[in-house]
């Protein structure tokens, strides 16, 4: 009970800064070390020793820390696991297992101490992107089989017409003819459509009729 009792006034007068700074994510943190140097004045009369195991679970390998607070031969032990990565940029095996160590050994002071880091950039949970809808693809328009494609020669119409697509008897009916009549531009000579491309029908119903009687 008096172990806790030192434990707990310990928790309660512990401020542990943030002193380290990334300057990749530009965020500060709190080290393992700055943990220990703010509690050892704090200690009074009790003694905090901190140990690591190599453990295998499945087939990765973990390090589990733990800091244990002692006094009077009482002693409270709290543990923290960290899994080594399989590699890791720039450092060697050993350097790997060394920061895995720091960082589980951070955490089982964090529990021993009731230190939060929930607000830690190591503990957040990454920001939700604004993914913006793709847009949708444009529908490809019909097209007339054995329509030549010469540039258009066709002047703007006066009032916008909103297309509507021909039918498909129309569209047969239009390719027979021009067939017939041996493919002749001139067939189209004076025959105004919005957004009209040589091969391409987007022209509406009416303006098909005109271009069958055209065609004939």
């Amino acid at each position: 009970m008096e172990l806790q009792s030192k434990l707990s006034k310990i928790q309660q007068e512990l401020k542990a800064n943030k002193s380290q700074h990334n300057d990749f994510g530009n965020y500060d943190y709190r080290s393992c070390e700055d943990i220990l140097k703010a509690v050892k004045p704090l200690l009074n009369g009790c003694i905090i020793t901190i140990s690591d195991e190599i453990i295998l679970i499945g087939d990765r390998y973990y390090v589990k820390a733990t800091a244990t607070i002692s006094h009077s031969g009482e002693s409270i032990p709290v543990n923290a696991f960290a899994r080594e990565p399989l590699s890791k940029k720039g450092m060697d095996e050993a350097q790997i297992t060394g920061a895995t160590s720091s960082y589980a050994r951070k955490y089982s002071l964090n529990g021993l101490l009731l230190i939060d880091d929930t607000k830690d950039a190591d503990t957040m949970k990454p920001e939700k992107k604004e993914v913006k809808p793709e847009p949708e693809p444009k529908q490809p328009s019909r097209v007339v089989d054995n329509l030549p494609h010469p540039e258009p020669t066709f002047e703007e119409p006066t009032t916008k017409v909103v297309p509507v697509n021909i039918t498909e008897a129309q569209m047969k009916y239009i390719t027979k003819l021009w067939a017939e009549k041996g493919n002749k531009p001139e067939a189209l000579d004076d025959f105004v459509i919005d957004n009209f491309e040589l091969g391409l029908i987007q022209i509406s119903k009416s303006q098909a009729s005109q271009l069958i009687d055209k065609i004939k």
